[in-house]
């Protein structure tokens, strides 16, 4: 996964000597310093703007610019810097009446979002230098400007493979931006942007798989490309329909029978930790399109149903950022791909499978095939693995969206820790969740007449009555099930994405990781 800027870290005094002189390349340059409450900058850009601070305050004061927060100034030609065209000053203070904490940025407090806002400043094949002293110092900046990075390249990710036109404008201004990143530490920063890159490429990655069409990516082409992770280490082991069969996953299997698509199951295993030390699993639902069989859904935004594998994707870039760090875990990636079709072969509603588990179900809706997938692929990594915990991640349901929005993704788990620690984790990076109750009443909700249950307990709780149903084949692993349905595609513009496809839970997962559980 190749990333659209390309950031040269710099020391200040190699940015100062840059812009004292014109551009040789012809090519305008912007220069970019952040402001804080009351037009307040870091000592080092203090120094660097002072023959244009007359002509800053001007600017600022007949544009009514204090240096709130996601506000920016622009000066054009600006007085002292005669290697600069453009100068943009952009606000990273609070509002009048606000507190400190308004100072920082709103997601990740290491400045991802400050990058993502800046590269959106910029625009696409900028050539500029990013002087980056802010008024409040970050306490590590080389880590601080890793991160502000990592927002870039997430801002700057576009998914335009099929057009095949494109207007003048575009295809002028496209191609790899030209970013110099001044910091007061190189070394550090420098450390801290390659580590950053191997996040992006998986943030990235799982993107792209979501935005992907479904005629594209078939359950056997996805499997290929999470192949392609084992040049950075990644063991791999493909599971084809034969090989499910034998081992019992009859309920996966009857998820994709209606489909001319084989079902598949990979594995992806990364060997970080120490020997024999019980794997971290994640789970991914991949459903690469789901036409909800023979419980068909409406035709309305059913295209959407091609991100229907957003778990899958997930963990696949999660995979990818773990082995580019080589992350010191032991860590297991289980994605189940299938596409559930109407086809002549397909499920009935009221027929029973028998799961790996040994456990009966009986199908009330084909449409809620996901946690079919999911039952066969947790148990399967239970019995094989012995995790330390479980995380399964998909978008499970409806429901969850009725409740949440996209703001949060639901989460479920059967252990406090582990809910806690996700949740943290949420916060740290932006990627947010919200747990929902468990319990014995919404159990019974899917008892079957006919089987050990149902595959749906109906409309009411039903993100519950899913995580119920799952809960039933993971026995007494900890475990936790994040419904990613309103978070994991169909995404609302952000300053960290701009596209359909979100590849939400990356960077959730690997700071989860690298939190509380590497050695």
């Amino acid at each position: 996964m190749s990333l659209d800027i390309k950031f040269e870290l710099i020391s200040f005094d190699d940015a100062k000597n840059r812009l004292a002189s014109p551009e040789e390349s012809g090519k305008p340059r912007t220069l970019v310093v952040y402001a804080g409450a009351e037009l307040s900058f870091g000592a080092t850009a203090k120094s660097l703007l002072h023959d244009a601070s007359a002509q800053i305050s001007r600017a600022a004061a007949f544009s009514k610019f204090t240096g709130k927060s996601g506000s920016s100034l622009e000066i054009l030609a600006p007085a002292g810097l005669p290697g600069v065209s453009r100068l943009l000053v952009l606000g990273v203070g609070a509002a009048p009446g606000e507190g400190a904490e308004a100072e920082k940025p709103k997601v990740f407090d290491d400045f991802v979002a400050l990058g993502g806002q800046t590269v959106a400043k910029l625009g696409a094949g900028a050539n500029a230098v990013v002087f980056f002293d802010p008024p409040q110092p970050p306490a590590d900046a080389g880590q601080a400007a890793g991160q502000f990075a990592l927002g870039g390249w997430l801002r700057a990710y576009k998914f335009e493979q099929y057009k095949t036109k494109k207007k003048k404008d575009d295809s002028e201004r496209d191609g790899p931006g030209e970013i110099a990143l001044a910091a007061p530490d190189v070394a550090a920063a420098k450390q801290a942007e390659t580590e950053a890159a191997g996040l992006a490429e998986g943030v990235l990655l799982a993107r792209s798989l979501v935005n992907e069409p479904a005629n594209v990516l078939t359950p056997v082409e996805f499997a290929r490309r999470a192949a392609k992770l084992a040049s950075l280490g990644v063991e791999v082991e493909i599971l084809d329909e034969k090989a499910l069969a034998e081992l019992g996953m009859r309920a996966l299997l009857a998820v994709g029978q209606g489909s001319a698509q084989e079902s598949q199951v990979v594995v992806l295993r990364w060997n970080g930790g120490a020997p024999g030390a019980a794997p971290l699993a994640f789970v991914g639902k991949g459903v690469v399109f789901d036409s909800g069989g023979i419980s068909i859904k409406p035709a309305a935004s059913m295209e959407d149903m091609k991100g229907d594998m957003a778990g899958a994707a997930a963990v696949t870039g999660l995979l990818h950022a773990l082995a580019s760090r080589k992350a010191k875990a032991n860590v297991i990636g289980v994605l189940g791909l299938v596409e559930n079709m109407p086809g002549g072969e397909a499920q009935r509603p009221g027929d029973i499978v028998k799961s790996m588990s040994g456990q009966t179900i009986e199908i009330v809706n084909t449409d809620a095939e996901g946690r079919l997938v999911l039952a066969d692929a947790l148990w399967y990594v239970k019995e094989q693995y012995k995790p330390a915990f479980m995380i399964d991640l998909a978008t499970l349901t409806g429901a969850i969206l009725v409740a949440l929005g996209q703001e949060y993704a639901g989460l479920f788990s059967n252990s406090d820790e582990l809910a806690e620690r996700l949740a943290k984790a949420g916060e740290a990076t932006g990627e947010k969740l919200w747990r929902l109750p468990m319990g014995p009443a919404f159990d019974k909700l899917i008892d079957s007449r006919f089987a050990d249950m149902k595959n749906t307990g109906g409309r009411h709780g039903g993100s519950i009555t899913a995580a119920q149903f799952l809960k039933r084949f993971v026995d007494k692993t900890p475990w936790a099930h994040l419904d990613i349905a309103g978070t994991g595609m169909s995404s609302p513009a952000s300053d960290l994405n701009q596209s359909w496809g979100s590849g939400w839970g990356v960077r959730l997962l690997d700071r989860l990781v690298r939190d509380y559980y590497e050695g």
